[in-house]
């Protein structure tokens, strides 16, 4: 893989601005799918099931005649079956360990005593929610643990994956099992922009979810941006990224392997290894040299102070950041925008992709500015219950309030609870 040595001057957060607004540019924007996406969501309305099956026939199955959308018990039953031990303890281990941190989320109700009124602050589960698996270059099992566990741990009753099929028309035994395993109350043989448009609007055979979470190509982010109006999506989870803070002593070959590890996900991630040490950035870039091409993106970029680092990974807002040696890792609690962050140098990015427990599902592109990682919050709403104990001390606050705003009936409505005019 190739990487190029990039100077971060004594510019401050002007350079720093500069930098990042560059280092974005080299990854495509959602807006380059955008008309194709809108005209498979519009067919996928108007023809249901049809224009799904039509869709994966043409660009999953290589023109094999696709197998029906919904994968029955019986095939979900004989993956699971067949899974290797070593698999099973692995997806097992992961399972457990993404619902105890998904569980640390879930709150229970809270009440607020105010003078005059009570609220309680209450949160629900969705009914229905989806989570899309990518496919593609290779199967992800771990990304159905991710989406499948954290939305059973915030409850909700039917926990639905799709998947793109291969080229035989089935998805692979793997994701299979995974789903049996952690959960999933139903799982469909379809991807891309097609299975976006057909969870959130329903077809014949494909009931409408209320929430679609999991990363996807560029085509399937853009389809759910486009049908966020109608349903909620987690946020926008496209090619990954990864951000490594090392000092001077780090071991640059763990390093390059982290780099490397990341830019496994292909084309359009995007791997940046900050660090005063030029030294570092090339021995790092020597190993990086020797391997081959992913399609990823590599930068190598030199700091002038620490604090250059935290100017660099709060304006990137990186999807990963791993922070390893003392000068950065004392940041750690003044890193905000990232979307999982891996302090120390044994805590790599890979371990957050399967088993740590945190949950790999993050904020891709600096969407960590505003989102976060995928976890209960994606599954559940919040709402308030009202208990007014003093009508006449909140009409008489408020009722000037509403007419100030031109609403006399709301006025007349709180000032109907106060016991003089109701005895009249």
């Amino acid at each position: 893989m190739e990487s190029e040595i990039l100077a971060l001057g004594a510019g401050g957060t002007d350079s720093v601005e500069a930098l990042v607004a560059g280092l974005r540019a080299l990854i495509p924007a959602g807006d380059s799918v955008a008309a194709g996406v809108a005209e498979i969501i519009a067919d996928v309305r108007a023809r249901g099931d049809r224009a799904v099956l039509e869709h994966t026939q043409r660009l999953d199955t290589a023109g094999a005649p696709p197998l029906p959308l919904r994968v029955d018990e019986e095939v979900l039953r004989r993956a699971g079956e067949v899974l290797p031990d070593s698999l099973r303890s692995a997806l097992s281990g992961a399972i457990s360990n993404v619902r105890g941190a998904a569980l640390a989320a879930v709150e229970p109700d809270r009440i607020v005593r105010l003078p005059a009124s009570e609220v309680v602050l209450r949160e629900a589960p969705v009914r229905r929610a989806a989570v899309y698996v990518p496919g593609g270059r290779a199967p992800y099992p771990s990304t159905v643990v991710m989406g499948v566990a954290t939305a059973v741990c915030a409850g909700v009753p039917e926990v639905v994956v799709c998947a793109p099929p291969g080229l035989g028309g089935e998805l692979n035994r793997i994701v299979l099992a995974a789903c049996r395993l952690a959960g999933a109350t139903a799982v469909y043989r379809m991807g891309g922009a097609q299975a976006i448009a057909a969870l959130a609007y329903g077809t014949a055979s494909i009931h409408p979810v209320d929430v679609i979470v999991g990363p996807g190509n560029l085509w399937v982010q853009e389809a759910k941006r486009q049908v966020s109006g109608q349903v909620g999506i987690d946020s926008f989870a496209g090619p990954s990224d990864l951000l490594v803070l090392a000092d001077s002593a780090s071991d640059p070959h763990p390093i390059a392997l982290d780099l490397l590890a990341q830019a496994e996900h292909g084309a359009g991630t995007l791997v940046l290894l900050g660090s005063r040490s030029r030294a570092l950035l090339e021995q790092v870039g020597a190993e990086l040299a020797g391997t081959p091409a992913t399609g990823a993106v590599c930068r190598l970029i030199e700091l002038t102070e620490p604090l250059d680092g935290w100017r660099l990974a709060q304006a990137f807002a990186p999807e990963h950041l791993q922070l390893i040696g003392s000068e950065f890792e004392l940041l750690a609690p003044r890193m905000t925008t990232a979307g999982c962050v891996f302090v120390g140098a044994a805590s790599a990015t890979a371990f957050g992709d399967y088993i740590a427990g945190s949950n790999h599902i993050l904020p891709t592109q600096g969407a960590g500015r505003f989102a976060s990682a995928l976890s209960v919050r994606a599954f559940r709403r919040g709402f308030t219950e009202v208990r007014v104990s003093d009508p006449e001390h909140l009409a008489r606050l408020a009722a000037p309030l509403a007419r100030a705003e031109g609403f006399e009936l709301h006025a007349q409505s709180m000032e109907a609870r106060i016991r003089d005019n109701r005895s009249r």
